[in-house]
Formats: structure tokens, sequence, C-alpha cells
């Protein structure tokens, strides 16, 4: 089931803007920039101990976080929660009244499977589970 918190994701309108604030201010090291086109987005992480931080930028309007941005502006955009068992998860999440937003794992950055729990029903938390298939 869940093992840790993978990642925390954030919002922001431009990853090279917000680079000087992550690297310059508190000294982290990008890892890697991704686009991952199911989401239309391009991320880019920062390792944290055992966490990572994922910025997101939208690459496109009609992206999910692109309607973050413009409803909320820059910042905490969802927590990601590693899973060894994503069908399971998903099934206990759908029983215990959750919304999911992925009914099924889809293509996620860093070859991870990801889905997502709707805020509405996570006490206005966006949910990710990821799995990793190795």
């Amino acid at each position: 089931m869940i093992q840790k918190i993978d990642h925390i994701g954030i919002a922001v309108k431009s990853i090279e803007k917000a680079r000087g604030y992550f690297e310059n201010t508190l000294g982290l090291k990008c890892e890697g920039e991704e686009t991952v086109e199911s989401q239309k987005v391009k991320t880019a992480f920062y390792s944290v101990g055992e966490v990572h931080l994922e910025l997101l930028e939208p690459t496109s309007e009609e992206s999910a976080v692109a309607k973050f941005l413009d409803k909320n502006g820059e910042g905490v955009h969802h927590i990601a929660f590693k899973t060894d068992d994503m069908d399971s998860q998903l099934i206990q999440a759908e029983n215990s009244g959750c919304s999911l937003i992925n009914k099924r794992p889809v293509d996620g950055a860093g070859g991870k499977q990801v889905a997502f729990l709707h805020p509405k029903s996570t006490c206005g938390v966006l949910t990710e589970f990821c799995f990793k298939i190795e």
C-alpha cells in the first residue's frame, strides 16, 4: 500500500523563473526536466531528503495545471504518495468514498504510473498515487 510521500507538486508559471528560488535561495539542484504529454506539463524535480519537489509548468491552456494557476496562482498543487499496489490503492480509495479522477493509472513523469483523487473528496488536497514499474 502507501510506502511514503513521493513528491509534492508545485504549480509555477515558468520553471525557468522559479529556478532562482529553488536553486539560489534554497540551494537545491535540479535532477532533470521532462515534458509529460499526458498531463500537458513540463516538470522539474528537486530532492529534499527522500521527498521530491516537482515543479509543474503547463504546456497547454487546457491542462489542469493551467486551470489551477488561473484560479489559485502559483503554489502547492498536489501531494503524491508512492504505492506498491496501484490497483488495490485505487479500489480502497473508491470504496472509502473518494472520487477518482483516474480510474486507471496514466503515464506520469519519471517513468511512473500515476492516478489522482479529486480534492472535493480528499479534504481539499489533490492526491496522487504513483507507482514505478521496474
